[in-house]
Formats: structure tokens, sequence, C-alpha cells
């Protein structure tokens, strides 16, 4: 627009000089010369004008090419520079110009999505070897936790006169093995990523276990660990902790295994983060550990010591009397009686025999875990339930669907130790966990692959007695 103006503002300046000066009449050309010049004049004018104008819009072209292309060029830098940045560096610099943070915020996104979606692919195995049991969780990591795809679970009673003898037997070691061939195809099959399997307190104790060990890695391929009783302590409580009642300021969990007890107490003010969030928020539960112990005694040792299948009254409060001596000097240690006075506690339970227990109490004909997991028992149902069980002989629990052959002879040693701690630590509720260790292994690797936490190091705490 400008460019025409100015052509033809030219060609009226110098039409007018020729007609105001009286043209060819005083340069002595005729008339008819003139209009002919003039003419020709305001021809040659006019396509100099368009020359003009084409070639004015040709550079205003090519500096706006010019700039656009300048513009990409730092739009390109921009994005290249964000994606090499770590992540808070990113969040904390300025945004692109020309509408790019859009297209940046999509580009950080697809990544992302691709680095969860290879996670979420991963396939994690986490194996608890016990005194008394075989358990395996094959699982692949979710949103906010994990989902188990795999399971497996085998009474082998590997600690079937440890107590005694601290030798595995034969005959447990070859029951052992038949369990773990089967955990090891489980894995193979699904291409586990990641595992961690352990050996506890049967292993802790047997002089042989270092050769059955080497067994174990030859005949099936799995390289067991055999793990302190600290570690397994913070792996039972890591595993429920989204059970939890946070409302409480203290909490005791308790595993009663097979050749163990583990008894953590928690100190649930410490706590800063929603361990329902995440798999690395419920982990900082190991912090909130204000004392803890490892009663060297479970349900195979208690059980041999003074039986499992035919159980009096009396023999039952002998079980629990020997129990008693070992808590009350833990308690004389920590005094935790004397901190519960005036403040809300509760009882967590991560055992065989708190779901065992449970499973009786709801009456199922079968033992159901999305019935039992998370379920509350008053005290007086519990002890009732134990009072039953006593006054039945061994077939009568047999015939009990959620206890049958395999814990008949073992779960009034269980009920023993349970009410022991409810003698030495009255509660009115006990909720039951049907998760512990192997739940505890598994949010521990997933965090750690997933960056959340440094991997796991040796431990500077003693146990507690």
């Amino acid at each position: 627009m400008c460019d025409s103006k100015v052509g033809g503002h030219h060609s009226q300046n110098e039409r007018a000089q020729n007609e105001g000066e009286g043209g060819g009449l005083k340069s002595g050309l005729t008339e008819e010369q003139v209009k002919r010049r003039g003419g020709h004049q305001r021809a040659s004018l006019s396509i100099r004008s368009a020359v003009q104008e084409q070639e004015l819009g040709q550079q205003r072209s090519g500096l706006f090419s010019s700039q656009q292309n300048h513009a990409n060029r730092q739009l390109n830098g921009a994005q290249n520079r964000e994606m090499a940045m770590p992540r808070s560096q990113t969040r904390s610099s300025q945004k692109p110009a020309n509408g790019s943070t859009k297209n940046t915020s999509s580009l950080r996104s697809k990544r992302f999505g691709k680095r969860r979606q290879r996670r979420e692919l991963r396939t994690y195995g986490a194996l608890d070897l016990g005194t008394n049991n075989c358990r395996l969780l094959i699982a692949r990591p979710s949103r906010r936790s994990f989902k188990v795809i795999d399971a497996f679970s085998r009474i082998i009673r590997l600690g079937e006169g440890v107590a005694d003898s601290r030798q595995l037997s034969e005959a447990a070691m070859e029951r052992t093995l038949a369990a773990l061939r089967v955990c090891a195809e489980k894995m193979r099959r699904v291409k586990v990523h990641r595992s961690r399997l352990i050996a506890t307190e049967a292993c802790r104790l047997a002089e042989n276990s270092a050769e059955f060990i080497a067994r174990v890695r030859e005949e099936t391929g799995l390289e067991l660990e055999i793990v302190s009783r600290e570690t397994e302590a913070k792996l039972a409580v890591s595993g429920c902790a989204s059970l939890l009642d946070c409302d409480n300021q203290y909490a005791l969990v308790f595993d009663i295994g097979g050749g163990s007890s583990e008894l953590i107490w928690l100190d649930l003010s410490r706590r800063t983060k929603n361990w329902r969030r995440s798999l690395h928020d419920r982990l900082e539960v190991t912090d909130c550990i204000a004392c803890w112990t490892s009663l060297p005694v479970g349900v195979v040792t208690l059980g041999e010591k003074f039986g499992g299948r035919e159980v009096t009254p009396r023999i039952f409060e002998e079980m629990v009397g020997y129990v008693m001596e070992l808590l009350e000097r833990f308690e004389k240690t920590h005094c935790m009686n004397q901190r519960l006075k005036g403040r809300d506690a509760h009882l967590l339970g991560t055992s065989g025999t708190v779901t065992t227990i449970a499973g009786v109490h709801l009456g199922l004909p079968c033992y159901d875990r999305s019935r039992v997991d998370g379920c509350f028992m008053h005290v007086d149902d519990v002890k009732n339930i134990s009072s039953s069980l006593v006054r039945m002989g061994y077939q009568e629990r047999v015939a009990q669907p959620c206890i049958g052959s395999d814990r008949a002879d073992l779960v009034l040693a269980g009920c023993a130790i349970l009410e022991a701690l409810l003698r030495i630590w009255p509660s009115q509720h006990i909720r039951v966990a049907d998760r512990g260790l192997r739940e505890g292994i598994l949010a521990t690797m997933i965090a750690e692959d997933a960056g959340m936490m440094p991997p796991r190091r040796r431990s500077r705490l003693h146990p507690r007695r």
C-alpha cells in the first residue's frame, strides 16, 4: 500500500509539472509531439513504479521469512535445552514464546508416559521361605502400588526339628525343593525382571543352611538370601502399612511365624506422609518404629515343645505362660504399658494364626482372602475362638474348613502366642492383615527401581529384647 502511494505521487507530480509549465509549447515542440512524449513518459513511470513495488514486496517477504526461520530455530533450541535439563530446572525456567508451552508439556508427558509404561511392564517376584511355609508373589507395578499376577503357597515345614537338632532334615529339604521348583517355573514363565528370595528363622538356626542354599541354587537356579530378624521385622511392617489406623498414636504390628515371632511397636505421631498415596510414602513406616523384638518362638517350635495334637487347657496355659515370660523382658525394658496410658493404640496381626482365627470367626466355608484381609475382630471374639479350639479334639480342628490337616497341630500354639500378647498389652480390637513380608519386598524393589528411594543398605539398628 505504501509503495503504490509513493509511485502514484510521482506520476501526479510529473504530470502537473508538464501541464503547469505548458509542456512542449515552451520547448518548441508541437502539441501532438508533446502529447505523444507525455504518454511515453507516463507509461515508463507506471512500469518503473510496478517494478519498484515488486522489489519492495520481495524484500519484505524475504525479511518475514528470515524472521520466521530465526524464531523457529530459537523455539527448537529452547525445546532441546528443556528436554536436556533436570526436572527441577525445567519447572523453574521461563516459558518459551510463541505458544510452545503446550508442545513442550506434550513432549514431556509423552516421555514420562513411555517411562511409566516400561516400568509397569516389568515383573517382580518376592519369595518368603519360612520355617513352616513357602510363599511366592509375582506382581507388576501399578499407579500407586502393584498388581499381583500370580501367587503360590505351600506348607513345607522346613524347620521341623531344627530347634533341637540345629539341622535341616533331608525330608524337610526335599519338600522345600519341590515347592521351590514350582516357584522357579512360575517366575521363568512370566520372565521376572527382578526378584528377592528370602529365607528366615529355620535357615538362620540350621548349621547346614549354607549347604541347603547351594543345593537350591544348583537344582532350581534360585538364589536364596538369609535375612536378619531386623530385616524381617521391617519388611513385615512395610507390607501392611496401608492397614494401619493412623487415628491412633501407637500400633503393635506382630507376625507370628513358624520359628520366630516379630513384634514392632510404632509411634504413629512420627508420620509425615499419607501411606495410602504411594509405595514410597508407605515405606516411611519404618521411621516410626519405637521399639521391636524377635521372639525365638513360633507355632512350629512352640508346638514341638509342648505338643500340638492333643492340647488340654492346662497345656495351653503352660504355652501362654512360657511366651509371657519372653514378652515381660521386652516390656520391662521399654515400658510400653506406661507409654500407652491415656493414648489410643491398636493391634495389627500379619500371620497365619490371625488369618485362621478370622476365617473361623467369619464362619467361612473355605478361606477367602478378600473377606479376611483388613477385617477387624473384637478381642473378646478372639479369646472365645481360642477357647473353643482348645476344647476341640485334633480331628475336630481338622474338620474346620479354615484350618484343615495342615494347621490343626499348629493353630493352638499360635493362639497361645496371641493370648500372651493380649495379656501383656490389653486392647479392644485386632485388625487382620493377610499380607506381610512378600508385599514389603515388592514395595521396596519397585520403589528402588522407580527412583523413589535409595537401594537398601545394611541397617545400623540392633535387636532389642
